[in-house]
């Protein structure tokens, strides 16, 4: 590890990104340049390139330049939205920090997924405040950084935001964020980047089903292969903000941080706060955007590296009608398919035969398991298939033996108990009683019954989350413990894997995902609703971190009827799994369910190490998607008729990501190889012989796609010759 003191311009390139920071001046850092990588640049060099960024003073305007640093301060003169708010009763609400010192550290071969840090020491006198800027690179071109700011007065300082910054330029005209409901998450919107400010602002207590995971700023018409965008991206899953602004004076930005409750952060002489890590990925089309957060996600010591079981979820097969007989017979008919885990859902506890009572009481329920799980267990594990369990720990029914004994572990604050949801209370984490009750639950369950696999869902949002027995506001605090309470099992059980579930999508976020293994991408599983729910979530996550399951014929949240071949297809770009009442599927169906499970088998080395591709296609009805190998020997793409379409036949789909000058041989991939449509004619390269054609040609020019029916998909396989 090479470290280095700077008071100079930095230069930090990684993946064909380049990040030029401007440290003169005892001023904090200033961005001069973020996005395509700019080669290898002289000090001389980088400081042309910053004078030539400086701007000139007009009218009626400040008497010099305005320095924009990724903490914005209205004492250098910015006002636009400010990177620090706090005081000291009123007083420091303007903060002028000085640099004390600058320290760039290059780290050395196999220390993890960082090619570049930076920190930054700085202090404000007079406020008494002092700042430690951290600004990473990581080698798949991620620019993250985070704060943490110190009390060094003996009077106490209230934090009401702290937001880091990244500018874009001028040429980003166009914004993208994600919005969305529960069953619809991941919905995108997309509007001119206006003058004014952006704001997504999330209150929920969780990350939000709403939330906006990525936003993005690009050129006008940036698709999936086209135009340059810049992404930010806020890892934490409590209440947070991120904006895009741009000013008359020719600034614009993407910032982001926490959002604090009043009084929140209050630091003592000597506490300090810091502050979410904020992600930037700058890309030449969404998909290389997205393939940068991939890329930071798999380059982790943590990430799960073994194949990623079948999982079997119980829930929408039974429910809370728990059985012994009904629960085995579905473990057999997982087995039979090939699943490799099976997780037990919600109902399982004492006095929870409906979602209105026994929450938070976590011992199993005597009187529908009178020998506990354990003959469930033992059946699973001897089926050669890894067993899990639900849990919702965070959350209380009032109708429960804990409510009833605890009511000061509620959250709540003004006297007044906040409304229910889901029939439920959020438990008080903060409170160190309520905090070491749960640990010590789950600890015993998992020990007891050899858990490999926790399902931790969250089916609230935060309103009112009070702090007893003051009342005072623990947002913050609660998501600080729920994060301490899974580190802590983690550390206790070794190889434990857990799914980050809520309300489906509600909690997406690289804060929870330190210290998860997968999400719970939707309660929705209907393949089309899947189709652009996943599509979305793969903005910032890879396949192997999606729980992708296949529903049963008729989809519970919609209605809508589907065929195997697409639920399952739809499934396969994911963490393969089943949401089916099995013991009900005919012997047809689960035999080709079983050929989809076999698919996946093979096919995981590849989805889940590969490039994430999509195409720019003219018509709205019709996606391509696919993933390529990290060689680009061989790549898996699907074909989605999504509705009917205008034109007919569909016309010619691009396929990209393949090598331009190798050959492959192109072909359809079975199970997903015959095309339902509404001709009777065969198209003539699907069923004549092997297609050979060079990379470049199949994502120039493309191949006719099939006439499907809408709701319909295919697979091609294109292999290096």
């Amino acid at each position: 590890m090479a470290e280095r003191l700077h008071d100079d311009y930095l230069h930090f390139r990684a993946a064909g990104m380049s990040l030029v920071l401007d440290c003169t001046g005892g001023l904090l850092p200033r961005v001069v340049h973020w996005g395509a990588d700019l080669g290898d640049l002289t000090r001389d060099a980088l400081a042309f390139l910053a004078l030539t960024e400086a701007a000139q003073v007009m009218s009626c305007s400040l008497d010099e330049p305005v320095p924009v640093s990724v903490l914005p301060q209205q004492s250098a003169g910015w006002l636009g939205t400010a990177g620090l708010t706090g005081h000291r009763n009123g007083e420091d609400f303007s903060t002028s920090f000085s640099v004390r010192s600058v320290r760039s550290v290059r780290p050395g071969a196999g220390e993890g997924p960082v090619a570049h840090r930076l920190t930054v020491d700085a202090v404000d006198g007079q406020a008494e405040l002092a700042l430690a800027l951290e600004i990473e690179v990581t080698t798949s071109g991620l620019v993250r950084q985070r704060a943490t700011l110190t009390n060094e007065s003996d009077r106490p300082y209230t934090v009401d935001g702290l937001l880091l910054t990244l500018p874009v330029p001028g040429q980003a005209t166009e914004l993208l964020d994600l919005t969305g409901r529960h069953l619809r998450e991941r919905s995108p919107q997309r509007h001119q980047f206006t003058l004014g400010t952006h704001l997504r602002e999330n209150w929920r207590g969780r990350t939000g089903i709403d939330a906006t995971l990525v936003h993005v700023a690009g050129e006008s018409g940036f698709g999936f292969r086209t135009g340059e965008v810049w992404g930010l991206h806020v890892a934490w899953s409590g209440n947070h903000r991120s904006l895009a602004e741009r000013t008359p004076a020719g600034v614009s930005l993407l910032g982001g941080g926490e959002s604090l409750l009043p009084g929140e952060v209050r630091l003592a002489a000597g506490e300090c706060y810091t502050s979410p890590w904020i992600y930037g990925s700058y890309g030449h089309g969404l998909d290389e955007l997205a393939g940068r957060f991939h890329g930071y996600l798999r380059d982790r010591a943590h990430h799960p590296r073994s194949p990623r079981p079948v999982t079997l979820n119980t829930w929408e097969a039974v429910y809370f009608q728990h059985d012994v007989s009904k629960l085995k017979a579905l473990a057999d008919a997982a087995a039979e398919v090939g699943a490799e885990r099976f997780v037990l859902d919600d109902g399982w506890f004492q006095g929870r035969r409906n979602d209105t009572a026994g929450l938070g009481d976590w011992y199993v329920d005597k009187d529908v398991w009178p020998d506990g799980l354990h003959p469930l267990v033992d059946h699973v594990h001897a089926l050669g298939m890894q067993f899990g369990l639900w849990f919702e720990p965070e959350m209380v029914n009032p109708d429960s033996d804990l409510a009833r004994a605890h009511p000061e572990w509620i959250m709540a604050t003004g006297g007044r108990t906040p409304p229910t949801a889901r029939n439920q209370q959020v438990l008080d984490l903060g409170h160190p009683e309520a905090y070491a009750y749960l640990l010590e639950r789950l600890d015993a369950l998992v020990t007891e019954y050899r858990i490999g696999y926790i399902k931790w869902d969250h089916n609230r949002d935060l309103v009112e989350a009070g702090h007893s027995p003051r009342g005072t506001a623990g947002v913050h605090a609660q998501t600080a413990a729920v994060y301490r309470l899974i580190d802590e099992l983690r550390v206790r059980h070794t190889g434990l894997e857990i799914e980050s579930c809520s309300s489906g999508g509600g909690r997406i976020d690289l804060g929870i995902l330190e210290r998860t293994d997968r999400v719970w991408t939707s309660d929705c599983i209907d393949a089309l609703e899947r189709q652009q729910i996943q599509r979305w979530t793969g903005l910032l996550l890879p396949p192997e971190l999606l729980g992708t399951h296949v529903a049963s014929p008729v989809a519970h949240t919609t209605g809508r009827a589907h065929t195997l071949d697409f639920r399952a297809g739809t499934a396969l770009f994911g963490h393969f799994g089943i949401e089916w009442d099995l013991t009900l599927a005919s012997a047809e169906e689960r035999a080709r369910l079983a050929e989809w499970v076999s698919a996946y088998k093979r096919l995981r080395p590849l989805l889940h190490s590969g490039t994430v591709v999509r195409a720019d296609h003219p018509d709205p009805a019709l996606w391509l998607h696919g993933v390529v190998a990290p060689d680009r020997s061989r790549a898996v793409y699907a074909l989605v008729q999504t509705a009917t379409s205008v034109q007919s036949p569909p016309g010619r789909v691009r396929l990209p990501g393949l090598d331009p000058d190798a050959v492959y041989r192109l072909s359809p991939l079975p199970p997903g190889n015959s095309p339902e449509g509404p001709t009777g004619y065969a198209l003539p390269w699907w069923q004549g012989d092997k297609v050979e054609l060079a990379g470049r040609v199949l994502g120039t020019a493309g191949i006719q796609a099939p006439a499907l029916y809408p709701e319909r998909m295919v697979l091609v396989e294109a292999r290096r010759v």
